[in-house]
C-alpha cells in the first residue's frame, strides 16, 4: 500500500471568500474521485482550521502501489479538480510512501 499525502499553501492576498470557496470546492471535487477512479482506496482532504501555520490543504490518500498513485494522478477528473485549484496555489509539496 502506498500513502498519497500532498500540502497546499494558498496564494497571499487572496479575498476570505474566494480562498474559503477554493479549498470547498477542492475538497468537495477530490472528495467525490473514487465514484469514478475505482483505484483509489482511501481519500480525504482537511483543511486548516489554525491560522497560525502557513499551509491551508492536506489532502491524504491510499493506493494499492506507486503505479495506481500515477493512474490517478492523470486521471481526467483528477487533472479537472487539481486544475481548478491551481491559479490558488503558491506551494505544493507532496510525499509518497509504503505503508
Amino acid at each position: 500500500m502506498v500513502k498519497h499525502i500532498v500540502i497546499f499553501q494558498l496564494k497571499d492576498g487572496l479575498a476570505y471568500e474566494e480562498k474559503k470557496k477554493a479549498m470547498h470546492d477542492f475538497k468537495t471535487g477530490i472528495e467525490a474521485l473514487p465514484t469514478v477512479i475505482p483505484n483509489i482506496r482511501d481519500i480525504h482532504v482537511g483543511l486548516n482550521i489554525n491560522a497560525d501555520e502557513t499551509c491551508d490543504i492536506c489532502l491524504d490518500s491510499t493506493f494499492l502501489s506507486l503505479d495506481d498513485v500515477r493512474t490517478y494522478a492523470a486521471h481526467p477528473a483528477h487533472v479537472a479538480v487539481a486544475g481548478a485549484l491551481k491559479p490558488f496555489i503558491a506551494t505544493r509539496s507532496c510525499v509518497d510512501f509504503e505503508i
